[in-house]
């Protein structure tokens, strides 16, 4: 088998955050630091930030708080009235030396922060810094005053989280292979969100600091970790929420109608696929929910269907078990547009929304793949195709091919 080779854009950020950290490092070591006790405060916020960060909430910024100092720093042109005279460089080497530090627990439990991740933080500071501080050093914003200096910082941060967002895109795109576009929309709907709390903090950071001198770091980092808690409070909810439908989903299982992980590989296979037809963010979460029970309606059934095989029952039963399950969903309280999905999946594919489309044609390739035995998977995606003149929507077999080509992804049989 070859050896794994990244996708040469994953290779050319890296090499070009590496180049980047490494010429900082060396300048700085050199040349030393200057203001040495500011340099040191900020490197202590972001050390903070990335302590407190947390990988697992699936949110797009995991330590706001350190990407906030970072920013600030290099937005950072006097201390307490005096003006600072540090440069990129020493912008660049601080906040990686902090950053490196504050990840060392998490990396001895094995949560460090990913290559990406870094190397976005490099850039995206680099850049910031290297559009401020030589201007700000040469007197080019010294008539700049006032709310004309306050919106410079924020424009500077803003095009800083647009190019942050246009990078992680293509990042995610490089490495996933997921359609660049709608991954760029929900980056930039992200940016709104926790994005735009560290662009507000790192401003008001810069500007504080630049008055009432270093003490204003503790006193503007409080509203940023309490939005950060509050995000992480969400996504608990969220992540109960998914548990709390994923166990209802088992329920099939448990009651011996569906196979072991039927639910669950049915809901990763949409999810792949969903993302390659480009659904936003709460698209894909309603078509996961609706993956995840789209056998409900089975419960209500007198005698099983043998291996829990839909798709080979005529097309009324089919629908009937739907209607069922939809049935079922709304008395659980789960939203709507879930249980809209659930009992249209077994309609005519034109009369589908899409993310009936999607679960219609992922469980039939999971059942018809599993009862084919090891040639299942290209036997089930054959026989999905043939099938596209009136029961499967072509785009979403496409679709599911190319998932499967790009991930050389065949779901296991269940045992």
């Amino acid at each position: 088998m070859s050896a794994y080779r990244p996708p040469p854009l994953l290779t050319l950020v890296h090499a070009c955050a590496a180049v980047l950290a490494a010429c900082c490092l060396a300048v700085t070591l050199y040349s030393g630091l200057e203001e040495r006790r500011v340099a040191l405060a900020f490197g202590v916020l972001v050390t903070v930030g990335e302590l407190t960060r947390r990988d697992d909430t699936q949110v797009r910024e995991p330590a706001p708080l350190g990407s906030a100092a970072a920013l600030s720093y290099a937005l950072l042109g006097e201390a307490g009235g005096q003006p600072t005279h540090h440069g990129p460089a020493q912008v660049v080497a601080v906040v990686l030396a902090a950053s490196l530090l504050g990840s060392v627990p998490h990396v001895a439990r094995g949560q460090g922060p990913t290559l990406d991740h870094l190397a976005r933080r490099v850039l995206t500071v680099g850049f910031v810094a290297v559009c401020f501080q030589p201007p700000y050093n040469r007197g080019m914003f010294d008539d700049w005053g006032g709310p004309a200096y306050a919106l410079l910082l924020l424009a500077l941060l803003s095009l800083t989280a647009l190019c942050d967002a246009v990078l992680a895109a293509a990042l995610a795109h490089s490495r996933t292979g997921w359609p660049f576009g709608p991954v760029l929309r929900d980056e930039l709907r992200a940016v709104r969100g926790i994005g735009s709390a560290v662009i507000a903090t790192g401003a008001v950071m810069a500007l504080a600091v630049a008055v009432v001198g270093l003490w204003a770091l503790p006193v503007f980092s409080v509203p940023l970790l309490l939005a950060q808690m509050s995000f992480r409070r969400y996504a608990a909810v969220r992540a109960t929420y998914r548990q709390t439908i994923a166990s209802l989903a088992r329920a099939t299982e448990v009651a011996g109608y569906t196979p072991c992980g039927h639910a669950r590989r049915v809901a990763a296979l949409s999810l792949a696929v969903g993302r390659d037809l480009g659904l936003t963010e709460p698209e894909l979460a309603v078509l996961e929910y609706a993956a995840l029970m789209h056998d409900i309606g089975q419960l209500s059934l007198v005698d099983p269907v043998p291996a829990g095989a839909t798709a080979a029952l005529p097309a009324a039963e089919q629908r009937r078990i739907a209607l069922l399950g939809g049935a079922v969903v709304r008395q659980t309280g789960v939203d709507e547009a879930v249980a809209v999905v659930v009992e249209r999946q077994a309609d005519p594919y034109a009369e589908q929304p899409l993310a009936a489309r999607i679960v219609r044609a992922v469980n039939a390739y999971e059942e018809k793949s599993r009862e084919g035995g090891p040639g299942g998977p290209l036997t089930a995606l054959e026989e999905l195709r043939l099938a596209t003149a009136g029961e499967y929507a072509p785009e979403v077999v496409e679709s599911l091919a190319r998932v499967l080509a790009r991930s050389s992804l065949t779901l296991p049989v269940a045992g």
